[in-house]
């Protein structure tokens, strides 16, 4: 079983997709980790995008672990743990750039793919239910409105102690989604059968039942089906 979970940034995907893979004993899988990774790699390299040589031996020389701890998940970078680091402003505000590289995109969907082979997965991003598992068992777009957006972005931020104001974010937010949305290699879009998900007024819990209550449905209606 596949759970596809798509959506712009901050829109609560990463902690739906951990919250929902735990209710249903899946294995929780994160793609913008994954991205962040490379980012960090290249910043820290001082690797330039166009330089596909230099791309094409760091990636051949990562080692990414994503490490699911109850309700936290440890990322680490070639022995390193880089939970914290990967998700400062200066990997943010590169990251959209380096994803849409699709010498990076190419490699870690085949990386994606040979770990949720063969094993229930929930896994989030921006084109998992387009791209990387167009054939998903249930797939979710989730949107919430900017401020929103903005104000958990900010939360985020204030706990590895930067500080941005709301209107800072949405302008940085806006960026991103324009960006996503129009770049080349899978571009940020809505799946043609995604369970559009408006998180917006839900509680972290309200859209993590909701959506695992979609999947039962789904599940359910499948062995009937078969039946």
């Amino acid at each position: 079983m596949i759970v596809a979970i798509d959506g712009p940034a901050a829109t609560g995907k990463s902690t739906s997709a951990k919250l929902v893979a735990q209710k249903l004993g899946y294995t929780y899988l994160d793609t913008g980790a994954m991205y962040r990774c490379v980012t960090l790699s290249i910043l820290r390299d001082d690797i330039n995008l166009d330089d596909a040589p230099k791309l094409k031996a760091l990636l051949d020389k990562l080692d990414i672990q994503l490490i699911n701890k109850g309700e936290d998940s440890v990322v680490i970078l070639n022995g390193e743990d880089v939970s914290s680091e990967i998700r400062q402003t200066e990997v943010t505000n590169h990251v959209s750039a380096v994803s849409a590289l699709g010498l990076v995109r190419n490699a870690l969907v085949q990386n994606q793919r040979r770990i949720a082979n063969n094993q229930d997965c929930v896994i989030e991003g921006r084109d998992i239910g387009t791209i990387v598992f167009p054939d998903a068992d249930v797939k979710f777009y989730l949107i919430t409105n900017d401020r929103v957006r903005a104000e958990r972005r900010q939360l985020d931020l204030e706990s590895i102690g930067e500080n941005k104001s709301i209107d800072t974010l949405i302008e940085e937010i806006h960026k991103r989604d324009k960006y996503d949305s129009e770049r080349n290699h899978s571009p940020l879009r809505k799946a043609e059968d995604a369970i559009e998900v408006d998180t917006t007024n839900f509680t972290i819990n309200g859209q993590v039942d909701h959506m695992v209550n979609k999947i039962k449905s789904i599940i359910n209606r499948k062995i009937n089906e078969n039946e």
